[in-house]
């Protein structure tokens, strides 16, 4: 058993790893699936849940419609006289100097606490109806936020978009990165060092003023912020290629294949890349949740994801604004970011080892 086969039996035989993969799968399912499950848009505003704590519990609880029913009378330009509760339904008493309009109704259903009101009596003036709504029992699991919307939904969503920057600029990072450096190191010579040069003038850059640079001259969107990790995170990769491959060019096969009259274009492809595969994987799956890191330190300093997107990132920025007063708010985005985080680095390690050669097991 050799190669690929044996790293995937060692990776299979550690439970640690195993378990950082679950875990990562089920967060990447749920964030895929999870906002289509909620029923929710991630924009949808409850102006009556405004900061609603988390909880198993169904809203509104009871103490709290009168007051929401309060507001909507003030709305509807009309008095609240009575209000009785029964299971599962509201009976309101209205009143108002002039006939009411019927019309008025709709806030209740436009409130998303209650449906269709129905009138029970109305006074031959007008003046004086008896309606009954029912009361739609709303779970909030991880709360809402300052405007009201649902942080769940808001999380799951947020998800989609880190991993997707994580995924895509990892890829970006990594075809870029080995094409460099086995171009590179197979050069070597003058050729070598002048592409290693310029990889250390990249190294020396600021990240931070880079993006801020990039702000400035072209508007903040998913496909900026895309470009800059890209176009800073494949330095490593090309190192490892590059340090991969002036090992791997001194070696019979290669010569071998020089001999033989291939191009260099062609030994990179066929002999040079397929070679460094193992070290440039483990290095990737490290890669991915330390550009997710960066993408969150981004939108955390409002340089990343704008609005009305959102990442973990920005609901962690939004969290830590309002850590006193709802705490929830930063606890929810936090543990996503955190379980994806250390999973794909346990992951990444223990594929690290895998594909070590020099592994007997």
């Amino acid at each position: 058993m050799t190669g690929l086969p044996r790293a995937a039996a060692r990776l299979a035989g550690d439970r640690l790893a195993l378990a950082a993969l679950g875990l990562l799968l089920l967060v990447t399912l749920a964030c895929l699936i999870g906002p289509f499950l909620t029923g929710r848009a991630p924009d949808r505003i409850y102006p009556d849940l405004v900061r609603t704590p988390p909880g198993l519990a169904g809203h509104p609880r009871p103490e709290a419609i009168h007051p929401v029913l309060e507001r909507l009378a003030i709305r509807m330009r009309v008095t609240l006289e009575a209000v009785s509760q029964e299971a599962g339904s509201v009976r309101l008493t209205l009143t108002a100097e002039r006939a009411i309009d019927p019309r008025v109704l709709a806030y209740l259903p436009r409130s998303d606490l209650f449906g269709e009101a129905a009138i029970l009596e109305r006074a031959p003036d007008g003046r004086r109806l008896v309606v009954e709504a029912p009361v739609r029992r709303l779970h909030f699991l991880l709360g809402t936020d300052t405007l009201g919307r649902d942080l769940l939904t808001r999380s799951l969503v947020a998800g989609q978009v880190s991993l997707l920057i994580g995924l895509v600029a990892t890829l970006a990072a990594l075809l870029i990165g080995t094409v460099y450096g086995a171009v590179s190191g197979y050069a070597g010579g003058g050729v070598d060092a002048a592409m290693m040069r310029f990889v250390d003038i990249l190294y020396a850059l600021p990240f931070v003023f880079f993006v801020i640079v990039l702000v400035v001259f072209f508007r903040a969107s998913l496909a900026l912020i895309l470009f800059a990790i890209a176009a800073v995170e494949w330095l490593d990769i090309a190192r490892i290629v590059r340090t991969q491959t002036l090992s791997l060019r001194e070696r019979d096969f290669v010569r071998a294949a020089e001999a033989l009259g291939l191009s260099g274009a062609a030994i990179l492809r066929r002999h040079i890349v397929p070679n460094t595969l193992g070290p440039v994987i483990a290095a990737a799956t490290l890669l991915v949740p330390r550009v997710i890191l960066l993408e969150s330190f981004l939108s955390f300093l409002g340089l990343g994801v704008q609005e009305p997107a959102t990442s973990w990132g920005a609901l962690i920025a939004e969290g830590v604004r309002t850590l006193e007063a709802t705490p929830w708010m930063l606890a929810g985005p936090a543990a996503f970011l955190v379980a994806t985080l250390v999973a794909l680095n346990l992951l990444g390690d223990a594929l690290g080892d895998a594909l070590d050669p020099r592994a007997r097991r």
